[in-house]
């Protein structure tokens, strides 16, 4: 017969898979992705470096797992936003302020989630996490299109356009570590014109 973990036993790898990932965030924000080595991750969590591997097989699972959790963390808070109950200019401007206001609070992690180097592994989840804030954002674009607020176009296409120009637009100052105080509406008016609804500014 097959080994069967006990409840007690998968409770335990549970809880330390839980603490391997939660070290993990910590390096990634402190020092970005060259930092989150399995030697570094296992001391982080107050583990053997081998017994990360009992939950992740290399360093590249593991960071890719964390790429996951944290980009989810971000997509969710984007979703809020693009929730609100407010009129659909200010739910493209919200779902902007959110994700670049969060962005700029926690620069290193961000850069390492939108720009640093790394493994293919974790590239592909990159682009599921990129992927996944277009989609919010060409919801928002394809109800303004039905509604008549939008002119005429592809959402998913003009959503797409949208996430590449805000993450380029925030690469440089998550380096630089610091952004200029106008950034976030600049940046918000420039997705309002993108859209062909009405500028920031004019509100």
């Amino acid at each position: 017969m097959p080994y069967r973990r006990t409840p007690t036993i998968q409770a335990r790898l549970d809880a330390q898979r839980d603490a391997v990932l939660h070290g993990a965030v910590e390096l990634l924000a402190e020092r970005g992705y060259a930092a989150c080595s399995v030697a570094a991750v296992a001391e982080r969590a107050g583990i053997a470096a081998g017994s990360v591997y009992r939950s992740f097989p290399s360093k590249a699972e593991l960071v890719a797992e964390l790429f996951r959790v944290v980009c989810g963390r971000e997509v969710e808070a984007v979703r809020a936003a693009a929730n609100l109950p407010v009129d659909l200019p200010d739910r493209v401007a919200a779902i902007i302020e959110t994700f670049a206001g969060r962005a700029l609070k926690s620069p290193r992690l961000a850069y390492a989630l939108l720009a640093e180097p790394v493994d293919a592994a974790v590239d592909v989840e990159r682009l599921v996490f990129r992927r996944a804030f277009r989609d919010v954002i060409a919801e928002q674009i394809a109800a303004g299109v039905a509604s008549g607020r939008l002119p005429a176009q592809d959402p998913q296409l003009t959503a797409a356009a949208l996430v590449g120009a805000v993450g380029e637009a925030l690469v440089g100052p998550l380096a630089d570590g610091g952004a200029p105080d106008d950034l976030i509406p600049a940046l918000v008016s420039f997705a309002l014109r993108a859209l062909g609804g009405r500028n920031a500014a004019d509100s």
